[in-house]
């Protein structure tokens, strides 16, 4: 059991790696989001948000700002949730 809990917290602390971009705007945007909501995404919505991490940055701060629209759906619609938590 202890396992689990292990390769589960070193799941979270990639992820949280992966959240530090270098930009002020993406680093807050996603570790708003890391620490208000990640916790209670299902296992779907965890692949997306690390597909949504894979993006360039560039493409990432278009997203996140609303001034581009993730062709897939999934993606869109996490990308929502980010900006929801941040004005939370």
């Amino acid at each position: 059991m202890s396992s689990a809990r292990d390769t589960g917290l070193a799941q979270r602390n990639r992820i949280e790696w992966q959240c530090r971009r270098g930009m002020r705007e993406l680093d807050e945007l996603l570790r708003c989001f890391l620490l208000r909501r990640y916790s209670t995404l299902g296992s779907h919505e965890q692949r997306v948000f690390e597909i949504l991490l894979a993006y360039p940055d560039s493409v990432l701060l278009e997203l996140l700002m609303g001034r581009m629209t993730a062709a897939d759906r999934d993606v869109a619609a996490l990308v929502q949730d980010i900006r929801h938590a941040a004005q939370a």
